[in-house]
């Protein structure tokens, strides 16, 4: 069975080296959605794939660091990057270019490391992220699916290579959230109320 949970942000960036002048050398910004699509073979005790209650936590965290942001390729200028983290406290540099594409691949590795290492306690079983979705305007997204967010074809998405802003880290519940996500700390999911 599969579901769909949907979340909203807005963020500026520019795309470098794309064939649009107005994407690629204007810093613009979008009103994004994202769709993540979890599936799971079976339910869980309330009779879920997975309780929506349960991505409002670091998974929804992580996605609003990108809210009211600026996405920045760490390939890009230095000089415009001192720039944008100088004038701008909520910033993520991405080893990527900020695309729609990219933007689908890095939601879906952050998203399914939370699940690889969060310990289900109300009997979820093999829960597993399917695609992530990601709107940048009315008319067009970008989806990636596990092969597409392990690809390093399409480029280089290291989750250790992602920089959040302190001022993005110290919004977070707790502020060093993604430090332990990359050093394979374990995570519990909340107790049944």
């Amino acid at each position: 069975m599969l579901i769909r949970k949907l979340y909203k942000f807005e963020n500026a960036h520019i795309v470098r080296q794309c064939t649009s002048r107005r994407c690629s050398r204007s810093i613009h910004g979008h009103s994004y959605k994202v769709e993540l699509l979890f599936t799971a073979p079976s339910l869980d005790r309330g009779q879920m794939v997975y309780d929506f209650g349960l991505t409002k936590g670091m998974i929804k965290e992580f996605i609003d660091a990108f809210d009211h942001a600026i996405t920045l390729w760490s390939g890009d200028d230095p000089a415009y990057l001192a720039d944008m983290k100088k004038w701008s406290e909520r910033w993520v540099e991405l080893p990527v270019n900020p695309s729609a594409e990219q933007f689908a691949r890095t939601i879906f590795l952050l998203v399914d490391r939370v699940l690889q290492q969060t310990e289900m306690i109300n009997g979820e079983s093999d829960v597993m992220l399917e695609g992530v979705i990601v709107h940048e305007t009315e008319t067009g997204y970008a989806k990636a699916k596990r092969e597409d967010a392990y690809n390093s074809t399409m480029g280089p998405t290291e989750l250790d290579r992602i920089v959040f802003s302190e001022r993005v880290k110290a919004e977070w519940s707790n502020p060093e959230m993604f430090e332990e996500l990359l050093a394979g700390k374990r995570f519990l999911n909340p107790d049944i109320v």
